[in-house]
């Protein structure tokens, strides 16, 4: 895997470093160094290397940079003219949404350079203005599609095998947010995003955030759970692979009952409220909370626990222990 150092003025490296981490969960391979006043360029140009030293992979490595022409760029550039390794590149203007998708990137990439080659347009799509109307007219966004007016393909075409595909289902208080728009899109590799909600799909506001949260390339759309039934039953999306995000496992319940063929639930985050206990990292539940859980566990639903993809799965029998306890506990 392609290793990443990150190196910045002051402390802005280590910052982001740990921000990615929140959004796409501890990377290994990866390195932050800073350039504090006290340092010379010799010392910034020792600790990059001693962080190269450190990873698993030194033939691949890519470094991201916070400013060209800074002591950090200059040193690195060194680097790579000195080190001679074919498959070491530099990339600058470091942020948030170039740091995502390079770890996004590497879970697939051979090469640095293939790493490159996919953040350079999704961290430059990643600046944006809003209101919309103050960014210039040739960077302006197309706005992603967000309900159900997208589905206008005529009635009565059969696309593929007449079944639409789920490559992702997640229940998240959150639905559409950088966890998901960016770590789990790229593991699903979707061709829409589907917010199944009917509270959302009324909520003029919420749905424009959601389409805002959109990652590019990646059509929206927010639709009530019976526009979902229809649509899980419509042949006209037979080449559709979609990820389905729900708000709670009560509509996720509902679609199910109404026909829609899920397998398997992502349980990624369920929102603390007043009468919900922990029942593992990021996912609270209540009695009738459990309830629906069971009942969907009868109905042959697979469940995946885990925040992000690097997480290791818990398991859902010892989740559903641990809710039952705290429940039992809660209301002695």
């Amino acid at each position: 895997m392609v290793s990443i150092v990150l190196a910045s003025h002051g402390a802005f490296a280590e910052g982001i470093m740990e921000s990615g981490g929140m959004i796409f969960g501890q990377q290994q391979d990866v390195a932050a160094v800073i350039l504090t006043p006290d340092m010379g360029p010799d010392d910034m140009h020792k600790k990059l290397l001693d962080a190269v030293s450190g990873f698993a992979d030194q033939e691949h490595v890519l470094f991201l940079v916070d400013l060209w022409g800074g002591t950090p760029f200059n040193q690195v550039s060194r680097i790579l003219e000195e080190e001679g390794h074919e498959d070491w590149a530099a990339v600058t203007g470091l942020s948030l949404p170039m740091l995502i998708s390079a770890y996004g990137a590497r879970m697939g990439a051979e090469t640095t350079a293939d790493v490159v080659k996919e953040i350079y347009s999704e961290a430059r799509d990643g600046v944006k203005v809003k209101p919309e109307s103050l960014q210039p007219a040739e960077a302006r966004p197309v706005a992603a599609e967000a309900s159900a007016k997208a589905f206008t393909i005529p009635e009565g075409t059969v696309l593929g095998d007449g079944h639409i595909k789920f490559s992702f289902v997640r229940v998240d208080t959150r639905l559409l947010h950088g966890q998901v728009a960016t770590t789990w899109t790229k593991q699903a590799d979707p061709d829409r995003i589907i917010v199944v909600s009917d509270d959302v799909s009324r909520d003029a506001l919420r749905k424009t955030m959601i389409v805002q949260a959109a990652p590019p390339g990646v059509k929206v759309h927010v639709v009530p759970i019976s526009k979902m039934i229809e649509v899980s039953k419509d042949p006209r999306f037979g080449d559709t692979r979609a990820m389905l995000l729900f708000e709670n496992p009560q509509d996720v319940l509902r679609a199910v009952e109404g026909g829609v063929d899920i397998k398997t639930v992502n349980l990624g985050s369920m929102a603390h409220s007043l009468g919900k206990v922990t029942a593992c990292a990021a996912i609270s539940v209540g009695p009738e909370d459990v309830e629906t859980l069971e009942k969907l566990a009868e109905k042959g639903i697979n469940f995946d626990i885990r925040k992000v993809p690097t997480d290791s799965p818990v398991a859902f029998d010892s989740m559903m222990k641990t809710a039952k306890t705290k429940l039992a506990e809660q209301n002695k």
